[in-house]
């Protein structure tokens, strides 16, 4: 079994879907994605963004009031986190293939690296909207994964139907 593990930052398009697929199709072994989402922690983004802002001694007291509703923001950012997964895992699936996904809520590369880890990953694929500035700086999720794992590491950018009728 050649264990793919892919990162995306967002559900995989039925092209997307064959794109990576298509990447493997000469393969002598069997091929099983393991799709990962990250998936973003509400009440940390709210805390960080106040901290940020140099208000935490202003707001900071009054986001406990805020936990509940915080708690249920999360609950409907990992509905659609596992709705995503789960949809993008299918596609893989409609076209023939070995896929299982999940969600986290840890930081992506770290997240990204355990799966590769926990699943014996060989490969790596990122699909992702270009972030032509983390791009640039070398600070994109590609350039962590490259640095972090001893698996080759490739990035694709998401397809766009808009720019492509263009």
């Amino acid at each position: 079994m050649y264990d793919v593990v892919l990162l995306v930052e967002q559900e995989l398009s039925e092209t997307d879907a064959q794109r990576v697929v298509e990447l493997h199709q000469d393969m002598p072994e069997p091929v099983k994605y393991h799709v990962l989402v990250p998936c973003h922690n509400a009440e940390a983004g709210v805390e960080a963004s106040i901290s940020a802002l140099g208000t935490a001694n202003l707001y900071g007291p009054g986001l406990a009031d805020q936990r509940q509703e915080l708690a249920e923001a999360q609950k409907a950012i990992d509905s659609e986190a596992r709705d995503c997964t789960g949809r993008s895992v299918q596609r893989l699936r409609d076209l023939g293939q070995q896929a299982e996904g999940g969600i986290s809520h840890d930081r992506p590369i770290d997240a990204l690296t355990a799966t590769v880890d926990k699943v014996g990953g060989q490969e790596v694929i990122i699909l992702t909207r270009p972030h032509i500035v983390a791009e640039f700086f070398h600070l994109d999720w590609t350039n962590s994964a490259r640095r972090h794992l001893g698996v080759p590491v490739l990035h694709l950018l998401e397809y766009d139907p808009e720019k492509a009728r263009k």
